[in-house]
Formats: structure tokens, C-alpha cells, sequence
């Protein structure tokens, strides 16, 4: 299992499952991010956190600890 975390900067993925609380998950996929959507990882902050996303054609920055609940493939 990977999560988007442990992507590096520069590279694609694709989620496949989101984990944690129903709250956490819900606020996750109300900022766009699915079970099938790809994501591109922009940039991360130089102690980790924030990271930089780019997702449904727009940029977002998320948590580290919200990446950690992103399963991506």
C-alpha cells in the first residue's frame, strides 16, 4: 500500500481508496479528491507539510496527516 505521502514531487498517481473517519474522508472528497482520480504532485513544503497537488484541473494543498488517509496506485 502507498499513500500519497510517499509520492515524490514531479510524479502521477491515481487514488484508490481513502481511509480514516467519515468526517476527514468526506471533507477529502469534497476538495475533488475520488476513488479513480489522478492527481500530480506539484511540490512539498521543505519539512513535509504542506504538499502541493494538482487535481481536476486546479491546484490544492492538503496536509501531510490528510495525504497519509490517500491510497494511491
Amino acid at each position: 500500500m502507498k499513500t500519497l505521502d510517499q509520492v515524490k514531487p514531479g510524479i502521477g498517481c491515481k487514488v484508490v481508496k481513502l481511509h480514516g473517519e467519515s468526517s476527514t474522508r468526506r471533507r477529502i472528497m469534497d476538495m475533488g479528491i475520488t476513488k479513480g482520480t489522478d492527481i500530480f504532485v506539484v511540490k512539498v513544503a521543505p519539512l513535509g507539510d504542506p504538499i502541493e497537488l494538482k487535481v481536476r484541473g486546479y491546484d490544492l494543498s492538503i496536509r501531510k496527516s490528510e495525504a497519509k488517509l490517500i491510497e494511491v496506485e
